[in-house]
Formats: C-alpha cells, structure tokens, sequence
C-alpha cells in the first residue's frame, strides 16, 4: 500500500482480535450478515478489489469484475451502488482484479486497478479514481505458451517492493505442473505515460487437481499466496530475488469444497489474519498471518466464519478505518447472484475489538 494509507493505518486503525475459541461466529451457525449487499452487475460477479481513497477514505471506491464475453469492471461506492460513470464495459471476460499504489506515469504517482482479460491474453489497467484506460489497449501477458488454456488468464496480485516498483503477479486457466504456472512482471512507463510489463520471473507449483485463481500478496512482509484448488494455499517469497522456493503449502484439508478468493487482514506489529473462501460452504477459513517456526502448519487455522454469500470466488479486505460503517475496516466478498457482499470487520470478527498499537 502507498505510505500514506500506511500512515492512516498507524494513527487510526482499530483491529479485532480473532481468538481460536470461539470467535468470529465459531460453533455458531447464525451466518453473518452483510451491511449492504451491491447493484447487481450485468452477467457474472467473479472478484472485488478495494481502492481506498488517501485523501478521503469515506470517497474509497470497490471495482468488481463481471466475468463475461462482454462483461466489465464495475465501480461501487461504500453503499455498493454502482457509479455508471467510472464503470467499464465491453471488456472480454474480466476475471480478477487488484489495486496498486503509487506507479510512477508521466512524472506523477498514479493509483492503478489492474484486471485479468481472459479472452484476448491481456492485462488491462486503469487509473484512480478517474478509470481511465492507461494501457494502450491491453498488455499482451504469458507470450510465447501454447498449450491448450495456458494463457487464459485467470487471478492477479499486485506486489510494491520496499523501493516502490510494483509489479502484477499473473496466474491463468492451467498451466506447467513443476513450476512456472505464476509470471510475474514490473510496470513501468512506456515513456508515454501509460503502462508497460517487463517479464521478470516464473514460478509457482500446481497439483493439476483444479486451477490456480485466487491469489493475494503481503506487501509489509513480503510474501505472495494463492490457492491450489482442492489442495491448499502455497506461500513463496513476493521479491523475484529472493528465489522461487515454495516456503510453506497449508490449508490441506480444511475446505469442504475449493480453496477460492484469499485476502489478508493487517493489524499492528504485521500480525492479521489470512482469509480464504471456502467456495459452495458459505464461510471462510482464518489463518494466522504471523507463520510459526518448525511446525507442519506454519500458518494455523484460528477459526471458521460463516456469513452470507454464496459460492464466494474473489474476497478483498481493508483494515483501515473508511467511514462511520466501515470504522474497523471492509471485507468485500462475491456472490453468485451478481451481487457482492459488504462486510464490516467487526462482524466478521466477532466483535472483540482491541486498539491497535502504531
């Protein structure tokens, strides 16, 4: 995130604490329920990402996907009512989307929204707030791979180094079993002010049980996860230099369908919470941030949240405060009636709040 949303966080962010008995709706089987739930969008809602506003953080914007042949990237206020000027239509099967900080075009940072287009092999990036198209028309990603769905595209992170090069960490529909199923590559300016990728590593295993969506990255800790479908979440460094040895795979076993949408809740000292959707179970799975040493599950389930959206694909989760309903931050998940969800975090937590110390 871009220092100044950091320093929000570190003066003003209340964080709950989830504890592992009995928290978070844990044992209870009164699902939470949403605060609003969103417009519905034209075909099909996939996955949110969650702008917040430096300036203002009660004007932060959602921009869902609908994953269609002729589908979008809608703009939501905090109301989830759909902003028809900042909406974008006629994209080719959107699939996921997120947000950057900060990329320096034209001799000014610019906040980005970056999505997946599917079906012409391309990312498509706009600016914020305004969503203007700032890509040329689609940055052609996986060139060169020929084999059947390896570069339809599919999940998207985005990762800022400490030095401030963000970069767009890409997965698609499948892809090679031993490594190499993510690309990552650097934005930068193409001189023009608009956006151009450098290639800058392969990495990543896959099962080949399912596909690789869902993917989320810790920028404080440096660190990228994503979800093996059916298998579990796979943890490797987020820094291309730091080598592309997987460092941790957890979750094996806890989901009652696919391992789907992951976020991460951030609270004081880099602690938080990883979030992962457990698709077709209403409910999501909460994992432990902070990893554990010489253990088998590095990142342990602390508990199990059950609320409203069904077969949630992408979630997204701010701990920042936004405005008088989202004073402890906002979890956004998709619904399969092309709506999305929006949660207060004190009701996904359970309610047990603690000040957060900066």
């Amino acid at each position: 995130m871009k220092h100044n949303i950091l320093k929000l966080a570190a003066f003003a962010v209340l964080s709950l604490t989830i504890s592992c008995n009995g928290g978070a709706q844990n044992g209870n089987s009164t699902a939470v329920k949403p605060l609003y739930v969103s417009d519905p969008v034209g075909f099909d809602t996939d996955d949110p990402a969650i702008w917040v506003n430096p300036k203002d953080p009660a004007q932060s914007l959602v921009i869902g996907t609908d994953k269609d042949s002729s589908g979008g990237l809608y703009v939501f206020d905090l109301k989830g009512k759909i902003i028809k000027s900042k909406t974008i239509k006629g994209l080719k099967r959107p699939n996921n989307v997120d947000i950057a900080y900060g990329l320096q075009l034209a001799g000014k940072k610019t906040d980005i929204a970056v999505t997946t287009e599917r079906y012409t092999h391309k990312l498509r990036i706009f600016s914020l707030p305004d969503m203007k198209a700032i890509d040329n028309g689609g940055i052609p990603v996986f060139v060169g791979e020929t084999g059947a769905e390896y570069r339809d595209l599919m999940g998207i992170s985005m990762y800022t180094d400490p030095s401030g090069k963000i970069y767009a960490i890409v997965g698609r529909k499948t892809g090679p079993k031993n490594g190499g199923y993510l690309w990552q590559y650097l934005l930068t300016d193409d001189g023009k002010g608009n956006v151009k990728a450098d290639l800058v590593r392969k990495f990543g295993l896959y099962s080949g049980k399912k596909e690789i969506e869902a993917i989320a990255v810790d920028n404080e800790l440096g660190y990228v996860y994503y979800c093996d479908e059916q298998v579990g979440v796979r943890k490797y460094y987020a820094d291309p230099a730091k080598g592309n040895k997987e460092l941790a795979l957890f979750g094996q076993g806890d989901f009652a369908v696919d391992n789907e949408g992951i976020a991460i809740y951030k609270t004081s000292g880099n602690k938080g919470y990883i979030l992962v959707s457990d698709q077709g179970a209403r409910q999501l799975k909460v994992y432990d941030r902070v990893a554990k040493a010489n253990t088998a599950q590095p990142h342990p389930l602390l508990t199990t949240v059950k609320y409203s959206a069904n077969q949630t694909d992408g979630i997204d989760v701010v701990s920042v405060p936004l405005n008088s309903d989202f004073k402890h931050g906002l979890l956004v998940a998709m619904s399969d009636d092309k709506t999305f969800h929006f949660y207060r975090w004190e009701d996904i937590a359970g309610k047990k709040l603690t000040s957060a110390h900066p």
